[in-house]
């Protein structure tokens, strides 16, 4: 939308610069930019270096030069929108990471799913007025948390120094994590499990449709999914998968019974847990508060999973920022169950794969083209 408001060109730093994380604001309101901008401002190690109105300016920023590390992308643009624009992008530095930002409408929210499938490596819904944008704190909250963590990662791919950014996935611990060897641990399942479980966030749905096309309907059990995600947005990725992939896959309901064979998906802003009824195991949501800042959340499903069906449980944790997944991940290894994660080479963050890793949770390890089909050997054979 044209404002009529001059939104000057902030200060460039230089290509050498590698004590801050290089932001490229693009949304066709010079309000928007301007509020997003004063936001980022303050916060020490990232930077805005480009501020442009539509995709087309985009490109030519980028210019193949190498320098910027994260994208605010909007998808509603004169000129080029933002889903013309993502693959353009994406050619000129595959390692630059793009965030697709929109206001929470169902259009909008198809089109955020299909560009996540395309190679945008987040989301991020917008308050719908200038007004709710300049107030949200948990808005610029998410915000920096995927700036930081994807800055950190684009760093990493291109081979830079990664940033000494307070909330950026660097530091002590996580160098020992990228650096040593993972250790794996037996996995303890005599038979079969009765059902599989997954848990992902940011770049969890390029890898939930990889996963899906090589996990076949007939794999005998029910399959529970909580990514991370909020409403419209998680139907949206449900019958995306079940459209791609022949699966029957869609939102879960209150009370609903599992059957084999079918995937259910926690619902944007509800935790999703199963338990152990006479009629079988059922779904149950609920608005708990959030656990590590997520609703829905990973670490309640694997908790209530490890409770419903002990050991008889093989849990997957695909990419994403932060540890979501872990203490379930304790609670179910502990029960019997079996974990297994997204190796860090294909994940868009290593971070929730990263920390069951760290933590010798894991019975395996797996480029994200693998996962599908290790499940589906696990169930065949169970371990022994």
């Amino acid at each position: 939308m044209a404002t009529g408001i001059k939104d000057p060109e902030p200060h460039e730093a230089g290509p050498g610069t590698d004590d801050a994380i290089r932001v490229m604001l693009v949304d066709d309101s010079a309000i928007i930019r301007g509020l997003i901008r004063k936001m980022i401002g303050p916060e020490p190690g990232v930077t805005v270096v480009a501020s442009v109105a539509d995709g087309a300016q985009a490109v030519k920023r980028l210019g193949g030069k190498g320098d910027i590390d994260v994208i605010v992308l909007d998808i509603e643009m004169p000129v080029m929108d933002g889903l013309t624009a993502l693959p353009k992008l994406i050619e000129l530095d595959p390692n630059v990471k793009i965030i697709m930002a929109s206001t929470l409408t169902e259009r909008n929210a198809d089109i955020s799913i299909r560009a996540l499938a395309a190679g945008a490596a987040d989301y991020l819904p917008k308050p719908t007025s200038t007004t709710k944008i300049s107030g949200a704190s948990d808005f610029r909250h998410e915000l920096l948390e995927k700036i930081k963590n994807l800055g950190a990662a684009s760093r990493k791919a291109a081979g830079r120094p990664l940033p000494r950014v307070a909330g950026a996935p660097t530091g002590a611990a996580q160098e020992r994590l990228y650096s040593e060897p993972v250790k794996l641990r037996k996995a303890m399942n005599a038979v079969p499990p009765k059902i599989v479980a997954i848990g992902s966030s940011t770049g969890g749905p390029q890898a939930l449709l990889a996963l899906f096309k090589d996990l076949k309907p007939t794999i005998g059990v029910p399959v529970v999914i909580t990514q991370h995600m909020p409403p419209t947005f998680t139907r949206m990725l449900a019958e995306h998968i079940a459209k791609n992939s022949g699966w029957n896959c869609a939102e879960a309901k209150e009370g609903e019974i599992l059957a084999p064979n079918r995937a259910y998906m926690a619902p944007g802003d509800f935790h999703m847990e199963i338990a152990d009824e006479p009629s079988g195991p059922v779904v149950r949501l609920n608005q708990s508060p959030p656990e590590n800042y997520c609703r829905p959340s990973v670490d309640p499903m694997f908790r209530s999973l490890a409770k419903t069906f002990g050991g008889r449980v093989l849990a997957t944790i695909l990419t994403g920022m932060g540890s979501d997944g872990l203490k379930g991940g304790q609670v179910l290894t502990k029960a019997g169950g079996t974990v297994i994660a997204q190796d860090e080479k294909t994940s868009v963050v290593w971070g929730m794969p990263g920390a069951v890793a760290a933590e010798g949770l894991c019975s395996a390890l797996l480029p994200i083209d693998q996962v599908g089909t290790y499940i589906m050997k696990f169930m065949g054979k169970g371990r022994r």
